[in-house]
């Protein structure tokens, strides 16, 4: 679990702040190799925008001098080691947009908890140090860590990615490693096939590009960090797909006297397409149809829920539905030629899969072998998972696809996974919670995986 830190205190009065209020916050993580100046960007961010009071500055001072890092390295171990170790959330607002803020961890060792923030992100900025790369060198090597979370970013389907070049004023010719490392940053994209929505020269110590723009430096006269981030798109939601409604809660009514509709209102947050009064249903595993007769939702008013969104729905009758379940569109016919005597069996817009190929993010300790059996999570059902096969794993530094048995820690690679049931699993590049999966340890219960169906 995500250790949330205490939010900065806007310093906007209400009225600026109420004047984006129909711009939906872009949620946005910073991440990158260890030291790359990720907590240092942020607390730039938030000084520099005017999102942090002074009282709150005056607690993190050194020496004399504001150390932005402290705003969000939270924990008493970051502080003592200079470290981001678990990931730390930070708000604040602009005239033009609200933001949320995941700072995630840089080393290799807490790549799970970059993990859990870039799954909810709608954007990522990859921090690259120019000092710790052989600027001088117009082939120069990436870090393998650079490399890793833009791959894991492409692999979460992060809609937006942007690499922020840091520490430029600290090199003896900035325009130079500019030149250098933006020319890297774009090969490396393209032969990962990556898209990358623009890459900035930054000073997160001087705030050079950050939010105030320095003319002219290293040949950039493009828009500051903060300006592309006012501009980035939210994620689209799944909202064009058929209904998959993961119930999460149950809440009966049974004084109810009403017996034109079901007593029970089934709990979660829409996955994918929307919750409509009238709709005709499936209940998964069951298969027992019915039709929508109420949705509400958090606020419990009636009316359509799209994906993305918290939903009650009532159907029209009583039907056995439990946690983990899911609520899905039910079954459309396929289409009879005239000449077709065989009535076609109608197709579920969501089947159920006992083989799934996917492609894994292997966080836990001990490296993955084909053959263990693991607890899978994916919506809010359990099943048990086993690794049938390790097919390959992925070279971050040639991309290569080689051959492997095993899964080491961190690694990024393919398996084929065998379920003991069946569930509404779907392509991640079609719909992102029904692709997504975690494996979780049956021994020491904690979350070794995340998985991407392909």
């Amino acid at each position: 679990m995500s250790t949330t830190n205490s939010i900065a205190t806007s310093a906007h009065p209400a009225g600026a702040a109420g004047q984006n209020d129909h711009i939906s916050a872009l949620r946005f993580i910073t991440c990158g190799s260890v030291d790359d100046g990720k907590s240092t960007l942020i607390g730039r961010l938030l000084v520099d925008s005017k999102a942090v009071l002074q009282d709150h500055l005056a607690g993190v001072q050194r020496q004399g001098e504001t150390d932005l890092a402290l705003l969000t390295d939270g924990l008493s171990a970051e502080r003592e080691q200079g470290i981001t170790i678990d990931v730390a959330y930070r708000y604040f607002a602009t005239e033009d947009r609200k933001f949320i803020i995941g700072d995630a961890p840089g080393h290799e060792q807490y790549t799970r908890n970059m993990v859990t923030a870039a799954s909810q992100a709608d954007a990522a900025v990859v921090l690259v140090d120019a000092t710790k790369l052989d600027w001088q060198n117009p082939q120069l090597p990436l870090l393998p860590q650079t490399r890793r979370h833009s791959l894991l970013v492409h692999l979460l389907r992060v809609h937006s990615l942007v690499f922020a070049v840091n520490k430029l004023d600290a090199v003896a010719d900035p325009e130079l490693a500019w030149k250098h490392i933006s020319a890297a940053l774009e090969r490396f994209a393209q032969e990962a096939g990556i898209a990358v929505h623009t890459t900035v020269p930054v000073s997160a110590l001087k705030g050079w590009n950050v939010v105030d723009a320095h003319s002219g430096w290293c040949g950039y006269t493009g828009p500051t960090l903060l300006q592309i981030l006012e501009q980035l798109p939210n994620t689209p939601t799944d909202a064009h797909l058929p209904l998959a409604f993961p119930v999460q809660w149950v809440e009966k009514f049974h004084d109810s006297a009403v017996t034109t509709q079901g007593r029970r209102v089934f709990w979660g947050r829409v996955a994918a397409g929307s919750a409509t009064v009238g709709a005709e249903v499936q209940i998964f595993p069951s298969g027992q149809k019915a039709v929508v007769a109420q949705v509400i939702d958090h606020a419990r008013r009636a009316g359509s829920v799209a994906a993305g969104l918290s939903a009650g729905i009532t159907l029209d009758r009583e039907v056995d539905v439990s946690r983990g379940d899911w609520v899905v569109a039910a079954p459309v016919a396929a289409a009879v030629a005239e000449d077709d005597f065989d009535t076609p069996a109608a197709a579920s817009a969501w089947p159920g899969r006992k083989e799934l190929p996917a492609t894994i993010a292997w966080m836990d300790d001990e490296p993955l072998v084909a053959g263990r059996t693991y607890w899978a999570l994916h919506g809010h059902r359990w099943v048990k998972a086993k690794v049938r096969r390790v097919v390959h794993r992925l070279n971050i530094n040639t991309l290569a696809e080689e051959d492997a048995t095993q899964l080491e820690p961190n690694a990024i690679g393919h398996v084929e996974l065998l379920l003991q049931e069946a569930l509404p699993a779907a392509p991640f590049a079609q719909a992102r919670v029904l692709g997504s999966l975690i494996l979780v340890d049956t021994a020491s219960h904690k979350t070794a995986a995340a998985v991407l169906v392909n």
